[in-house]
Protein backbone atom coordinates (compact mmCIF):
# COMPACT_ATOMS: atom_id res chain seq x y z
CA UNK A 1 0.00 0.00 0.00
CA UNK A 2 1.38 3.51 -1.04
CA UNK A 3 0.49 5.63 2.09
CA UNK A 4 1.64 9.40 2.23
CA UNK A 5 2.43 12.28 4.50
CA UNK A 6 2.84 15.41 2.65
CA UNK A 7 4.53 17.97 5.25
CA UNK A 8 5.02 21.75 5.42
CA UNK A 9 8.21 22.56 7.60
CA UNK A 10 8.42 26.23 9.04
CA UNK A 11 5.18 26.21 9.99
CA UNK A 12 4.71 29.72 12.43
CA UNK A 13 7.75 31.08 11.36
CA UNK A 14 5.49 33.82 8.71
CA UNK A 15 2.58 34.73 7.45
CA UNK A 16 3.90 34.18 4.20
CA UNK A 17 3.84 30.35 5.87
CA UNK A 18 0.91 30.63 7.40
CA UNK A 19 -1.37 31.39 4.26
CA UNK A 20 0.81 28.60 2.04
CA UNK A 21 0.08 25.94 4.75
CA UNK A 22 -3.47 26.88 4.75
CA UNK A 23 -3.97 27.11 1.26
CA UNK A 24 -1.82 23.85 0.50
CA UNK A 25 -4.43 21.75 3.05
CA UNK A 26 -7.54 23.75 1.79
CA UNK A 27 -6.94 23.48 -2.33
CA UNK A 28 -4.15 21.26 -2.68
CA UNK A 29 -2.58 18.10 -1.57
CA UNK A 30 -0.79 19.10 1.76
CA UNK A 31 -1.68 16.78 5.08
CA UNK A 32 1.05 17.91 7.55
CA UNK A 33 2.81 21.07 8.78
CA UNK A 34 5.54 21.25 11.12
CA UNK A 35 5.31 23.93 13.68
CA UNK A 36 7.83 26.47 14.86
CA UNK A 37 6.89 27.02 18.54
CA UNK A 38 8.84 30.10 19.06
CA UNK A 39 8.58 31.27 15.38
CA UNK A 40 7.14 34.62 14.40
CA UNK A 41 3.63 34.05 13.74
CA UNK A 42 3.32 30.92 15.79
CA UNK A 43 0.14 32.41 17.54
CA UNK A 44 -1.31 32.25 14.16
CA UNK A 45 -0.48 28.86 12.98
CA UNK A 46 -2.12 27.95 16.11
CA UNK A 47 -5.22 29.66 15.11
CA UNK A 48 -5.80 28.19 11.84
CA UNK A 49 -4.74 24.93 12.80
CA UNK A 50 -7.76 25.01 15.04
CA UNK A 51 -9.79 25.63 12.00
CA UNK A 52 -8.30 22.66 9.85
CA UNK A 53 -9.25 19.38 11.70
CA UNK A 54 -7.28 17.24 8.70
CA UNK A 55 -3.93 18.64 8.87
CA UNK A 56 -1.71 16.98 10.96
CA UNK A 57 0.54 19.68 13.43
CA UNK A 58 3.83 18.54 14.53
CA UNK A 59 6.46 20.14 16.20
CA UNK A 60 9.63 21.26 14.33
CA UNK A 61 12.37 21.52 17.18
CA UNK A 62 14.55 24.48 16.15
CA UNK A 63 18.29 24.19 17.68
CA UNK A 64 19.74 25.89 15.19
CA UNK A 65 18.97 29.57 12.83
CA UNK A 66 16.11 30.77 15.61
CA UNK A 67 15.69 32.14 18.34
CA UNK A 68 14.94 29.65 21.91
CA UNK A 69 11.93 29.44 23.44
CA UNK A 70 14.28 29.73 26.89
CA UNK A 71 15.51 33.09 27.69
CA UNK A 72 18.92 33.30 26.37
CA UNK A 73 20.48 33.65 29.74
CA UNK A 74 19.57 29.64 30.60
CA UNK A 75 21.07 28.23 27.41
CA UNK A 76 24.17 30.43 26.81
CA UNK A 77 26.27 26.99 25.47
CA UNK A 78 23.77 27.41 22.40
CA UNK A 79 23.18 30.82 21.51
CA UNK A 80 25.64 34.14 19.86
CA UNK A 81 25.88 37.10 21.64
CA UNK A 82 22.47 38.47 20.15
CA UNK A 83 20.62 35.48 21.95
CA UNK A 84 20.01 33.74 18.72
CA UNK A 85 20.97 29.94 18.03
CA UNK A 86 24.13 29.61 16.49
CA UNK A 87 23.93 29.33 12.50
CA UNK A 88 27.54 27.33 12.49
CA UNK A 89 25.78 23.54 12.81
CA UNK A 90 29.22 21.80 12.87
CA UNK A 91 30.63 24.03 15.82
CA UNK A 92 27.32 23.69 17.60
CA UNK A 93 27.33 19.90 17.25
CA UNK A 94 30.78 19.77 18.66
CA UNK A 95 29.95 21.82 21.47
CA UNK A 96 26.68 19.50 22.31
CA UNK A 97 28.82 16.45 21.62
CA UNK A 98 31.80 17.74 24.63
CA UNK A 99 30.26 20.04 26.86
CA UNK A 100 28.00 18.54 29.95
CA UNK A 101 26.87 22.19 30.22
CA UNK A 102 25.46 22.59 26.86
CA UNK A 103 24.04 18.96 26.98
CA UNK A 104 22.00 20.27 29.62
CA UNK A 105 20.74 23.45 27.95
CA UNK A 106 19.91 21.36 25.31
CA UNK A 107 17.58 19.08 27.07
CA UNK A 108 15.91 22.36 29.13
CA UNK A 109 15.04 23.75 25.96
CA UNK A 110 13.80 20.71 23.68
CA UNK A 111 11.66 20.57 27.04
CA UNK A 112 10.72 23.83 26.41
CA UNK A 113 9.66 23.40 22.88
CA UNK A 114 7.84 20.34 23.43
CA UNK A 115 5.97 22.03 26.67
CA UNK A 116 4.97 25.27 24.15
CA UNK A 117 3.91 22.59 21.85
CA UNK A 118 1.55 20.68 24.55
CA UNK A 119 -0.07 24.55 25.24
CA UNK A 120 -1.34 24.91 22.30
CA UNK A 121 -3.56 22.16 22.92
CA UNK A 122 -3.17 20.45 19.22
CA UNK A 123 -2.47 16.59 19.16
CA UNK A 124 0.85 16.16 18.50
CA UNK A 125 1.16 14.45 14.91
CA UNK A 126 4.57 14.08 14.20
CA UNK A 127 8.75 15.78 15.67
CA UNK A 128 11.86 16.71 13.51
CA UNK A 129 14.25 19.45 13.72
CA UNK A 130 15.08 22.02 11.58
CA UNK A 131 18.20 21.83 9.47
CA UNK A 132 17.26 17.94 10.44
CA UNK A 133 19.55 18.65 13.43
CA UNK A 134 18.46 15.94 14.86
CA UNK A 135 20.45 13.80 12.56
CA UNK A 136 23.07 14.38 15.64
CA UNK A 137 23.33 11.63 17.92
CA UNK A 138 23.19 13.78 21.09
CA UNK A 139 19.81 15.86 19.69
CA UNK A 140 18.43 12.60 18.70
CA UNK A 141 18.59 10.86 22.43
CA UNK A 142 17.38 14.03 23.62
CA UNK A 143 14.14 14.45 21.63
CA UNK A 144 13.68 10.42 22.00
CA UNK A 145 13.56 10.61 25.46
CA UNK A 146 11.63 13.91 25.70
CA UNK A 147 9.23 13.62 23.31
CA UNK A 148 8.25 10.24 24.56
CA UNK A 149 7.10 11.48 27.77
CA UNK A 150 4.82 14.38 25.37
CA UNK A 151 3.11 11.41 23.37
CA UNK A 152 5.70 11.95 20.07
CA UNK A 153 4.80 9.32 18.10
CA UNK A 154 6.53 9.92 14.56
CA UNK A 155 9.50 11.28 13.54
CA UNK A 156 11.63 11.80 10.18
CA UNK A 157 14.56 10.41 9.28
CA UNK A 158 15.94 11.65 5.76
CA UNK A 159 16.60 8.99 3.79
CA UNK A 160 15.83 9.76 0.34
CA UNK A 161 16.23 6.95 -2.78
CA UNK A 162 18.36 7.95 -5.43
CA UNK A 163 17.29 5.22 -8.13
CA UNK A 164 13.69 7.91 -7.87
CA UNK A 165 15.04 11.45 -8.02
CA UNK A 166 17.84 10.30 -10.86
CA UNK A 167 14.88 8.75 -13.10
CA UNK A 168 12.73 11.68 -12.60
CA UNK A 169 15.16 14.42 -13.64
CA UNK A 170 18.78 12.85 -13.27
CA UNK A 171 19.06 14.59 -9.51
CA UNK A 172 22.03 12.68 -7.80
CA UNK A 173 21.58 12.23 -3.71
CA UNK A 174 23.28 14.35 -1.30
CA UNK A 175 26.42 12.95 0.58
CA UNK A 176 26.20 9.15 1.73
CA UNK A 177 27.26 10.35 5.27
CA UNK A 178 24.16 12.40 5.95
CA UNK A 179 22.28 9.03 4.70
CA UNK A 180 24.05 7.08 6.82
CA UNK A 181 23.48 9.17 9.89
CA UNK A 182 19.92 9.04 8.86
CA UNK A 183 19.88 5.33 9.10
CA UNK A 184 20.66 5.09 12.27
CA UNK A 185 18.27 7.61 14.04
CA UNK A 186 15.65 5.48 11.96
CA UNK A 187 17.16 2.73 13.76
CA UNK A 188 17.16 3.99 17.21
CA UNK A 189 14.06 5.75 17.21
CA UNK A 190 11.72 2.39 15.76
CA UNK A 191 13.73 0.48 18.40
CA UNK A 192 12.56 3.50 20.67
CA UNK A 193 9.09 2.87 19.36
CA UNK A 194 8.13 5.49 16.92
CA UNK A 195 7.07 5.55 13.63
CA UNK A 196 9.37 6.63 10.98
CA UNK A 197 8.29 6.86 7.33
CA UNK A 198 10.50 4.47 4.77
CA UNK A 199 11.49 7.08 2.80
CA UNK A 200 11.43 10.38 2.75
CA UNK A 201 11.45 13.27 -0.52
CA UNK A 202 12.61 16.98 -0.03
CA UNK A 203 16.31 16.82 0.87
CA UNK A 204 17.78 16.81 -2.62
CA UNK A 205 14.87 19.44 -4.02
CA UNK A 206 14.65 21.34 -0.61
CA UNK A 207 13.28 24.90 -1.92
CA UNK A 208 13.12 23.51 -5.22
CA UNK A 209 10.10 20.73 -5.45
CA UNK A 210 8.56 21.94 -8.59
CA UNK A 211 5.10 20.42 -9.91
CA UNK A 212 6.64 18.59 -12.26
CA UNK A 213 9.11 16.86 -9.84
CA UNK A 214 6.10 16.03 -7.42
CA UNK A 215 4.85 14.63 -10.35
CA UNK A 216 7.07 12.16 -11.03
CA UNK A 217 7.56 11.15 -7.44
CA UNK A 218 3.41 10.29 -7.39
CA UNK A 219 4.03 8.46 -10.80
CA UNK A 220 7.01 6.45 -8.98
CA UNK A 221 5.72 6.40 -4.84
CA UNK A 222 7.09 3.05 -3.13
CA UNK A 223 5.41 1.24 -1.35
CA UNK A 224 5.39 1.87 2.40
CA UNK A 225 5.25 4.94 4.30
CA UNK A 226 6.34 7.39 2.26
CA UNK A 227 7.02 11.90 3.80
CA UNK A 228 7.69 14.11 0.90
CA UNK A 229 8.28 17.59 2.90
CA UNK A 230 7.92 20.85 1.16
CA UNK A 231 8.44 24.65 1.78
CA UNK A 232 5.95 26.95 1.07
CA UNK A 233 5.48 30.50 1.35
CA UNK A 234 3.27 33.00 -1.19
CA UNK A 235 6.84 34.69 -1.18
CA UNK A 236 9.91 35.49 0.50
CA UNK A 237 9.99 36.66 4.62
CA UNK A 238 12.45 37.93 7.11
CA UNK A 239 14.65 34.87 7.75
CA UNK A 240 13.68 32.75 4.49
CA UNK A 241 16.40 31.13 2.77
CA UNK A 242 18.11 32.19 -0.61
CA UNK A 243 16.78 30.83 -3.72
CA UNK A 244 14.04 28.83 -2.33
CA UNK A 245 11.45 29.01 -4.81
CA UNK A 246 8.53 29.34 -1.92
CA UNK A 247 6.14 29.75 -4.66
CA UNK A 248 6.59 27.18 -6.57
CA UNK A 249 6.49 24.68 -3.97
CA UNK A 250 2.48 26.31 -3.42
CA UNK A 251 2.33 26.40 -6.48
CA UNK A 252 3.24 22.29 -6.91
CA UNK A 253 1.24 21.76 -3.68
CA UNK A 254 -1.94 22.88 -5.40
CA UNK A 255 -1.48 21.50 -8.59
CA UNK A 256 -4.60 20.40 -10.02
CA UNK A 257 -3.03 17.06 -11.98
CA UNK A 258 -1.03 16.50 -8.90
CA UNK A 259 -4.19 15.37 -6.72
CA UNK A 260 -5.37 13.84 -10.06
CA UNK A 261 -2.07 12.15 -9.78
CA UNK A 262 -2.36 10.46 -6.17
CA UNK A 263 -6.18 9.17 -7.29
CA UNK A 264 -4.88 7.64 -10.28
CA UNK A 265 -1.79 5.82 -8.61
CA UNK A 266 -4.04 4.63 -5.78
CA UNK A 267 -1.91 7.14 -2.87
CA UNK A 268 -3.20 6.87 0.45
CA UNK A 269 -3.09 10.92 1.85
CA UNK A 270 -2.89 11.38 4.93
CA UNK A 271 -1.18 13.09 8.22
CA UNK A 272 0.97 10.28 10.39
CA UNK A 273 -1.58 10.01 12.82
CA UNK A 274 -3.73 8.37 10.35
CA UNK A 275 -0.96 6.15 9.53
CA UNK A 276 0.23 5.34 13.42
CA UNK A 277 -3.06 4.20 14.84
CA UNK A 278 -2.64 0.74 16.58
Amino acid sequence: MKNLVVTADDFGASLAVNDAVERAHRDGILTAASLMVAGDAAADAVARARTMSGLGVGLHVVLVEGRPILPSARVPALVDAEGWFRTDMVRAGVTIFASPAARRQLRAEVEAQFAAFAATGLPLDHVNAHKHFHLHPTIASTILAVGRRHGMKAVRAPIEPAAILHAIDGTRAGPGIERGWAKLVRRRMRKGGMAVPDQVFGLAWSGALTAGRLRGLLERLPDGLTEIYTHPATGAYPGSAPGYDYSGELAALTDDLARKLAVREGVRLGCFAEFTKV
